[in-house]
């Protein structure tokens, strides 16, 4: 199994000078790691959450060179393809590749959720995205009630936020 180290490592060469995308990654990775332990994910649905977690907006970059825009509909289309690259150059397992690629796909889509790992990946990316983008503590509060399904999850966003 290819370390969680070694993705990072790859992301990191990816994004290159990008400070802000590779913050975000951390911070979003750090918070998918505790959200998963404290739910008790199994090894395999934790691993895949963290790579997942690293690697989610990897196709930013694509996405504004093709739409001038890193919108979230942009990158659920240029991520996998970006991830899914970055994930088989360090041979990586077929099925870890698709479920992964299947997270980063779908990562701004709230209506779809089909596991933990999902639901874990999103609650991660909003705790960050409510403070890097200076969400008003109204939004926070109704996005809150919209997204959050884990008790951890749940327990960390009002350690911050409430």
């Amino acid at each position: 199994m290819v370390s969680i180290e070694n993705i990072m490592r790859e992301a990191v060469s990816y994004d290159g000078a990008d400070i802000k995308r590779i913050s975000h990654f951390l911070k979003v990775y750090a918070f998918a790691k505790m959200i998963g332990e404290g739910e008790g994910l199994s090894s395999r649905e934790q691993y895949i959450l963290e790579a997942a977690a690293v690697l989610h907006d990897i196709g930013i970059h694509e996405s504004e060179r093709k739409y001038a825009s890193s919108a979230g509909k942009y990158q659920e289309i240029e991520g996998p393809v970006v991830a899914r690259n970055i994930l088989e150059s360090l041979e990586a397992d077929n099925d870890v590749i698709d479920r992964v690629c299947y997270l980063i796909g779908h990562h701004h889509t709230y209506n779809q959720v089909d596991g933990l790992d999902y639901q874990i990946l999103i609650e991660a990316d909003f705790l960050v995205n409510a403070h890097e983008d200076n969400m008003s503590p109204e939004a926070v509060k109704k996005v809150y009630g919209q997204i959050f399904r884990t008790e951890t999850g749940k327990r960390i966003f009002e350690k911050i936020y409430l």
